[in-house]
């Protein structure tokens, strides 16, 4: 085989558009060895995840969708539109947890509103426990879809969570702190709420695969 053979072989394995050789290690995430062109799938994952999300009872669902369209292509699997719009059938499944995070979402912040305003006995606590309770929310929505497919359903994603938590405590609190980062960037300049989705969607998929010790 010649050496400019030889170099095609090797990006076509690394890439997973291609067969292993003879000896080779196929990557685990054969979508994440180019650089650039993840960065792109990352914005065009936060794009789905913002503009799905406009009903705002769809947020669930939104979250899922990224998580199922970045993780295609980071297997390098047919993450086109055409598998995009097969999943964004099942979106009337996902209503009924949307519908019950919005109106969670909406109390929280109710709760917030009244501790930062000072109008309730023990503002303080009644503000921290509204934000352990938002950090709660977004960290089971993120999860949740995470696990989300349209064969198991909601159902089996939200039992999972304890144990999720239980067996990565540290994950959860990756997760949350990428969520405070959305929160930051989307305060300081709210059009950057479109890539910071796209990092928290990139960011759930990273931590289950970081190494972590026994």
């Amino acid at each position: 085989m010649s050496r400019r053979a030889e170099r095609a072989a090797r990006r076509a394995e690394l890439s997973g558009s291609g067969p292993v050789r003879a000896g080779g290690v196929a990557p685990r995430w054969p979508g994440a060895t180019r650089a650039f062109a993840l960065f792109g799938e990352v914005l065009l994952t936060g794009v789905i995840v913002a503009v799905a999300s406009v009903p705002l009872i769809t947020v669930p669902f939104a979250l899922a969708l990224g998580h199922r369209h970045l993780r295609r292509y980071l297997a390098a699997e047919e993450s086109g539109w055409a598998a995009l719009l097969h999943d964004a059938r099942h979106v009337l499944r996902s209503l009924p947890l949307g519908l019950a995070a919005l109106v969670l979402a909406v109390a929280l912040a109710v709760d917030l509103a009244l501790a930062i305003d000072a109008v309730v006995p023990g503002a303080p606590i009644v503000g921290l426990a509204g934000c352990a309770g938002v950090a709660l929310l977004v960290l089971a929505l993120v999860t949740a879809a995470r696990g989300w497919s349209p064969e198991t359903g909601w159902r089996a994603a939200l039992r999972g969570l304890p144990r999720i938590w239980r067996d990565d405590v540290a994950g959860a609190l990756y997760v949350i702190a990428a969520a405070g980062f959305v929160a930051v960037v989307t305060w300081q300049l709210p059009p950057l709420v479109v890539p910071a989705l796209g990092c928290l969607v990139f960011a759930s998929l990273a931590v289950p695969e970081r190494p972590r010790r026994d």
